[in-house]
């Protein structure tokens, strides 16, 4: 096994991120992004997590299924919401036994359809605590580079993300358009005195309405020169593609010519666009 924070000593580390499938025909559709994808050598992979009943063992599932049937190194993503402590123990020793080293702990929030309790944890940093209690990972949490929409403000934001990773080992932060906001969430952070490595989380558009209803979501800002470039070409699904693709390589190179970690990808189990973008930035050439 691999834990990430010694993958992230070695050097920049590549990583994606998928979701638990919800249908069968879902289901096909991850386990071929995941053949896909193994080809070029992610540093490790990641799995979200939902605190309904389905989906939390969807992503045990898949988890393990990756640590055992490929050559990935595996992440589960766990949230305090909707969970008792008694819970949370229970789901982080299924991981211990399983062999899993990898966790993202997250706050959270319960799910709006489902009419579940808040949890007994409130914060990531509760959650951390767990973790390590229970064995041996390499934890990381989440950061908000714009910043976390609850924030009273952005010194709030930076402090207690600051809090949060100096018990974990490394930050993934939400996607976001422009570097300036995820050079100025790692000032923050080293403001505080913490300087362990924050990975930019990557989202290139392809479609422009769902990229805006996920932005939104998540509290990040749609500039207005990127929403211009792309209605300018609305009427062409391949046009808007590429001016997506366009604008997400140069936020990738200027990211790591800027000095980032390494680069995470939010995939939405496909793997065209991740491919793409990794031909793009030349991490590896030849990529169909």
């Amino acid at each position: 096994m691999t834990k990430i924070s010694d993958v992230l000593t070695r050097g920049r580390s590549y990583s994606f991120e998928f979701f638990p499938p919800r249908t069968t025909e879902a289901e096909e559709t991850l386990r071929r992004t995941l053949v896909e994808l193994e080809p070029l050598g992610p540093s490790y992979v990641s799995v979200t997590y939902g605190a309904g009943g389905t989906t939390r063992e969807r992503t045990h599932e898949i988890v393990v299924d990756i640590l055992r049937n490929t050559g990935m190194t595996p992440m589960a993503h766990l949230t305090c919401a909707a969970h008792t402590r008694a819970e949370l123990v229970e789901v982080v020793t299924h991981y211990r036994d399983a062999g899993i080293e990898n966790v993202l702990a997250l706050g959270g929030d319960p799910p709006a359809d489902l009419d579940l309790p808040p949890g007994e944890l409130h914060y990531a940093r509760e959650l951390v605590e767990l973790v390590r209690e229970i064995g041996d990972f390499s934890v990381g949490v989440a950061a908000h580079p714009e910043p976390h929409p609850k924030s009273p403000t952005r010194e709030s934001d930076r402090y207690w993300t600051a809090k949060k990773l100096e018990l974990a080992d490394f930050a993934i932060t939400q996607f976001f358009f422009e570097a300036s906001h995820y050079f100025d969430l790692v000032k923050g952070l080293h403001a505080h005195g913490v300087t362990k490595p924050v990975l930019p989380g990557i989202m290139p558009v392809t479609n422009i309405n769902s990229i805006k209803r996920m932005a939104q979501l998540q509290g990040s800002e749609f500039p207005t020169w990127l929403s211009d470039k792309l209605h300018a070409v609305e009427d062409d699904p391949a046009a808007v593609r590429e001016v997506g693709m366009q604008e997400a390589t140069k936020l990738c190179q200027e990211l790591l010519e800027g000095g980032a970690p390494g680069l995470h990808f939010y995939t939405l189990n496909r793997s065209t666009a991740t491919r793409e973008l990794f031909t793009r930035l030349g991490l590896r050439e030849g990529v169909a």
